[in-house]
């Protein structure tokens, strides 16, 4: 079956670095857009970048931009999210998301979704 396995989140302080991994597994990993999405306490969910499959095109939020890089690597079928000097605002528990290349989709409209990993930046 479809399984996203996000990990390296942990409890870390302002300037901290950190990179998030999402283990991919029961579908073709090159043929999809990966993206990375975090939920803060109290706030809706929000859009933090995503990798498009076959293009490598890439898409930051602005809030992130220039602090955070996501990659893929399609041989180990991995997602990462490379985070940089990061805020207590960073604070939140961050998905990796993954869908099919092709017309037909929304801007958030993923049909896979791991189980999330949280990240805590103490100030």
């Amino acid at each position: 079956q479809v399984r996203l396995v996000e990990s390296g989140g942990g409890l870390v302080q302002t300037g901290d670095s950190l990179t998030l991994s999402c283990a991919a597994s029961g579908f073709t990993f090159s043929s999809h857009t990966m993206g990375w999405y975090r939920q803060a306490p109290g706030k809706e969910r929000e859009f933090v970048a995503r990798i498009v499959g076959t293009s490598g095109t890439i898409f930051y939020a602005d809030f992130v931009k220039g602090r955070f890089t996501i990659s893929r690597d399609n041989a180990k079928e991995m997602a990462y999210l490379q985070m940089k000097r990061l805020k207590p605002e960073d604070t939140a528990v961050y998905y990796c998301a993954a869908r099919p290349i092709g017309v037909g989709y929304g801007t958030n409209d993923y049909p896979y979704w791991g189980q999330g990993t949280q990240v805590t930046v103490s100030s």
